[in-house]
């Protein structure tokens, strides 16, 4: 099974403006010529636009910079899309609220949802354009980077026992998924994980140049759905 190491970075975030105030030297005039005495006034206070944070995730760094929960619609709305030419087809999604614990498997990682304070694991389920790449990702919400990290990490190793579970669809290609060897792992974007689990639909251990078929669908895929969506929230600190 594969452990991707990739990282998403957002694009530039825009720093805030700060208003600058103008003063006004206003100088009068009396009656017999003698000079009065120098008022000042100063121009009404522009409001300043909110500083967007430093780093590379910008709002999405943290859950208290970018608090409005996830919707399906917001990270799954796509139900068919291409990438690179590539078609593929969305077949099934799922919110899993609170108890994130039900969409992972292994000890390890539902500990490390929990510790990251994940309140909601969002889970969708793709195939291409024949079928044959299946896979499901996996979005989860903590609290900070830092949790992410840990959640993203958690299923490495040379046996991976914790891994995103997978969510079958009842459609005649995504009913597989969980039903053989697949290429399993987890990114991050500021304080969300992406998991992930992509096989081929017969369920075959796929071999070293195989697993980059894989690996392709899983990028052209998020790119399209997840980490668009991810790109607004670190720009917005929201769902835009």
């Amino acid at each position: 099974m594969g452990s991707p190491a990739r990282r998403r970075f957002a694009g530039a975030v825009p720093a805030g403006l700060v208003a600058t105030l103008l003063v006004g030297l206003v100088t009068g005039c009396s009656d017999d010529g003698g000079g009065a005495p120098a008022a000042t006034t100063s121009a009404a206070p522009r409001p300043s636009l909110p500083v967007a944070p430093g780093g590379t995730f910008g709002y999405a760094a943290s859950r208290e910079t970018d608090p409005d929960p996830l919707t399906l619609n917001e990270i799954f709305g796509r139900s068919r899309f291409k990438s690179h030419g590539r078609s593929y087809k969305m077949t099934v999604r799922e919110m899993e609220k609170k108890d994130c614990k039900n969409a992972v498997t292994g000890e390890k990682l539902q500990k490390a949802l929990k510790a990251a304070g994940c309140n909601q694991l969002a889970r969708a389920s793709f195939h291409d354009a024949k079928g044959t790449v299946i896979g499901t990702v996996g979005v989860a919400n903590l609290k900070t980077s830092k949790g992410a990290k840990s959640v993203a990490g958690a299923g490495a190793g040379k046996e991976r026992k914790d891994y995103l579970k997978p969510l079958a669809g009842d459609d005649d290609h995504t009913k597989e998924l969980g039903d053989g060897e697949a290429y399993a792992g987890g990114w991050t974007h500021g304080h969300y994980a992406i998991l992930l689990w992509f096989q081929f639909k017969d369920g075959h251990a796929p071999k070293k140049a195989e697993l980059k078929r894989l690996y392709q669908a899983a990028v052209d895929i998020t790119d399209a759905t997840v980490f668009t969506a991810l790109d607004t929230r670190s720009v917005r600190g929201g769902r835009g």
